[in-house]
């Protein structure tokens, strides 16, 4: 790998995606070992030629040489770029270009909901800020997404449930409103970050039921894998909301929920 001198990547070191990524540049060679530094440790020096604010949405890469800052999707492709040139080249197509863009904003603007960390100075926390666009666009995802799946694996469980699309769409958005009313408040401003962590929630247990999609397995089998995949939801809807520094209350609300779903399937399908 081609090593990109004189530069410093920014990363937010209270998240793993970033930590892990931005490590992955200097193991490889693509930045040098001290490359990286994180946004809370910051130097002085960084810190008075970087956009701060533009910071915590954007990963910010340093090069010292001109003293200049670059940010987001931008930062990744020069760095990328350095050791792959005609990747970069491909990457900066414009529609390639404004896809990426928009993926990438998709990702950061939601990745304290795609894997939360806890927050204990908020200020000085590398916390994107709150983008309703960009919110949205991942509660619908997953709302789709996880609709798409279940109607299909709701099929595999010999409960007389037939593929449905909109039956499971429907489940999906009735629990974001369940919980919201439910839970209006107690949440309060925690409202939207509440929402994004269970839609993540939503989203593991999705990707847990796909492997079963393509495999020729009894009902009995499903249903109980079925119960492992809501337990292990269960589980990681507890353990999110301890780091919202919620309490037990949204992990009931949600339970009532899907207990009254449950019934209510069986009272009409069975």
């Amino acid at each position: 790998m081609k090593t990109l001198k004189n530069h410093t990547l920014i990363y937010d070191n209270e998240c793993p995606m970033c930590n892990i990524y931005s490590k992955g540049f200097t193991k490889c060679g693509m930045l040098d070992y001290n490359g990286r530094e994180a946004f809370s440790e910051m130097t002085s020096k960084n810190k008075s030629i970087i956009d701060f604010n533009r910071a915590k949405n954007e990963i910010a890469l340093v090069d010292h040489n001109k003293n200049e800052v670059v940010y987001g999707l931008d930062s990744l492709l020069i760095i990328i770029g350095n050791s792959f040139p005609a990747l970069e080249k491909i990457a900066r197509i414009k529609p390639l270009y404004w896809f990426f863009k928009k993926l990438y904003s998709f990702v950061s603007y939601n990745r304290k909901q795609i894997i939360p960390s806890p927050i204990d100075d908020k200020k000085q926390s590398c916390i994107p800020d709150f983008n309703l666009g960009y919110r949205l666009s991942y509660i619908g995802f997953v709302v789709f997404f996880s609709a798409f799946v279940l109607s299909v694996f709701t099929a595999k469980l010999g409960l007389n449930l037939e593929h449905h699309f909109l039956r499971e769409f429907l489940i999906c958005l009735g629990q974001i409103g369940w919980q919201i009313i439910f839970l209006k408040t107690y949440l309060k401003d925690k409202t939207w970050d509440y929402i994004g962590n269970m839609m993540t929630v939503s989203l593991i247990g999705t990707l847990l039921l796909i492997p079963v999609l393509f495999m020729n397995l009894s009902s009995a089998f499903c249903i109980i894998y079925f119960g492992i995949v809501v337990s292990v939801m269960l589980l990681e809807h507890w353990r999110r909301c301890k780091i919202l520094r919620l309490n037990a209350l949204p992990t009931v609300s949600w339970i009532i929920y899907r207990t009254v779903v449950l019934i209510t399937l069986i009272y009409w399908y069975v």
